[in-house]
């Protein structure tokens, strides 16, 4: 598929995925959510790309839905739905696919962009990154896009409510007392940052990567401590048996890289 909303830097196994719409600071279009949808949905059983970096073009990471593009909504409940469906579908794919995402966020990350957030499993930001549920404030309701399942899980539920009731402002200094980021860092800092946490993540078993963000997803809803248990158990010997525990304590006691096949 040719991206022209998006596009796509392979750098060995890490995927730099550029939202690339800068005059609309990145606002989204039904073409995005085909292309994003296409990206994301093509990374399931893809054992190349094991880390993917997203942001954004220009002056933010994303604005949300762009208003001009956005007549479905209203299109009445058939073409409403379908319209909806194909918005939520990207962050469905964004938490299917095995590849961890870090999110490098700037300036607005607003509506669907702040939802491009929080269905990213590492979140880095600048300190002029200003995240709101935007959807509530022009007659929707907070609960869009995932964001009702992310939020109250990362802030809990007194403050999801709060930002989802009210589509009040969410600095990046309050975010990261909140725990929701990882970390605020000046822009110039920004790709440098991010580059060190994938780098870190590369130098685990490819399996043990994936296993790590579907066990952490999964144990998230876990009805039991036993159900999480009984899932990280079956991940661990997965790992073992296919020989990365042996050459993990190997390179550990080598002092030297880790070199797992996939």
């Amino acid at each position: 598929m040719h991206y022209e909303t998006i596009t796509v830097e392979h750098e060995g196994a890490l995927d730099w995925l550029t939202l690339n719409r800068p005059t609309r600071i990145n606002a989204i279009t039904p073409q995005m959510c085909d292309e994003l949808q296409h990206y994301f949905g093509g990374l399931q059983f893809n054992h190349e790309v094991r880390v993917v970096m997203l942001r954004g073009a220009g002056r933010g990471l994303c604005a949300g839905y762009d208003l001009h593009e956005a007549g479905g909504v209203s299109a009445g409940p058939v073409v409403g739905m379908r319209f909806q469906r194909q918005v939520a579908e990207v962050y469905q794919r964004m938490r299917r696919c095995p590849q961890p995402i870090i999110c490098l966020a700037h300036g607005p990350a607003t509506g669907g962009g702040f939802a491009f957030l929080l269905a990213s499993d590492v979140k880095i930001v600048t300190p002029d990154c200003k995240m709101n549920v935007a959807m509530v404030k022009i007659g929707l309701t907070g609960c869009d896009v995932g964001i009702s399942y992310f939020l109250p899980r990362a802030v809990g539920p007194s403050v999801a409510a709060e930002l989802m009731m009210t589509g009040r402002f969410l600095t990046a200094e309050r975010a990261e007392r909140l725990g929701l980021v990882s970390a605020v860092v000046p822009w110039e800092s920004l790709e440098a940052t991010g580059r060190g946490f994938a780098e870190d993540m590369l130098k685990t078993s490819p399996m043990g990567l994936r296993l790590t963000k579907e066990g952490l997803n999964l144990s998230i809803d876990a009805p039991s401590l036993d159900a999480a248990i009984a899932l990280e158990d079956r991940g661990q010997i997965l790992c073992a048996s296919a020989g990365f525990f042996e050459e993990g304590i190997d390179a550990f006691l080598a002092k030297r890289p880790a070199h797992y096949p996939d």
